[in-house]
């Protein structure tokens, strides 16, 4: 039996043994109706995930929904180069990547979602603060990017919530095998909340005719990602993670789980020898 299929959370299994117990993509796609913001993650390698996020995203819009399309994989700095891309070849996903996509991403499991956008001429929104951004706060602080304003604009005045720095402290250490540098760690939980908030001020103008972000799963958490810089508004977010194993309860509003990517182990790797 599949444990996830005990989930009080909505979730289809996939995989070898286990059957699927969840919403279809046509069921996903149904929870988009009347939701402003639709939050759909991933985890980045797994193109499983991603394919049925696609199936359900796709069904929707040829049903007539015609929501903004925001993307953690284009820096908010590319967005002009975007636009460009898109005056010079409107139906040209390829040349768009090219012009405006990054090297970090693999572009063909995400090139689907851009030529979706472009063949129904929906808006393309560049969301991610770029690395660089990242980096001027984790060395210098919010302030070291951001003006009193603009951090008045995203919700990033005073202290971070402790619930919220309690469980992206988690998150960093497990990522880090347990080996986080503690001294890096208030920059760290800064950078990620901006992130965070700036992925939230992207989808905010595109809320009358709704707006999807891609990204990865632990940006779109419920409790911890986007939806707690959306601020009144988060009520109407629709969050749904497309994991490998059952998430904890809160998490995202529905969740996909899908067949895990075979991965060499970083904390083995991460381990001296002897």
């Amino acid at each position: 039996m599949c444990a996830a299929a005990t989930l009080a959370t909505a979730v289809a299994v996939l995989g070898a043994g286990c059957a699927t117990s969840g919403p279809a993509p046509s069921t996903v796609s149904a929870a988009f109706a009347g939701k402003p913001y639709v939050l759909l993650g991933e985890v980045h390698d797994n193109a499983a995930g991603q394919q049925q996020r696609l199936a359900a995203l796709a069904r929707a819009v040829e049903q007539g929904w015609r929501p903004a399309i925001a993307m953690e994989q284009f820096d908010r700095e590319r967005q002009s180069d975007i636009d460009r891309a898109r005056r010079e070849r409107p139906r040209d996903a390829d040349y768009l990547i090219a012009q405006a996509g990054g090297g970090a991403w693999q572009w063909p499991l995400y090139r689907p979602v851009v030529a979706l956008a472009l063949q129904y001429d929906l808006p393309l929104v560049a969301a991610n603060l770029s690395r660089a951004d990242a980096g001027k706060i984790v060395r210098g602080g919010l302030d070291g990017l951001f003006s009193a304003a603009e951090r008045q604009q995203l919700g990033l005045t005073g202290a971070l919530p402790p619930d919220l720095v309690a469980a992206q402290t988690a998150v960093l250490d497990r990522g880090h095998c347990g080996n986080f540098p503690k001294a890096m760690l208030p920059g760290m939980l800064a950078a990620q909340a901006a992130r965070d908030a700036v992925m939230a001020q992207a989808l905010r103008p595109y809320a009358g005719r709704g707006a999807v972000l891609i990204a990865g799963n632990g940006h779109v958490r419920r409790d911890v990602g986007v939806p707690r810089w959306l601020g009144g508004e988060a009520g109407q977010a629709l969050s749904i993670g497309y994991v490998e194993s059952a998430p904890d309860k809160g998490e995202f509003d529905m969740a996909v789980v899908v067949p895990k990517v075979e991965r060499k182990d970083p904390c083995l790797q991460a381990k001296p020898a002897g």
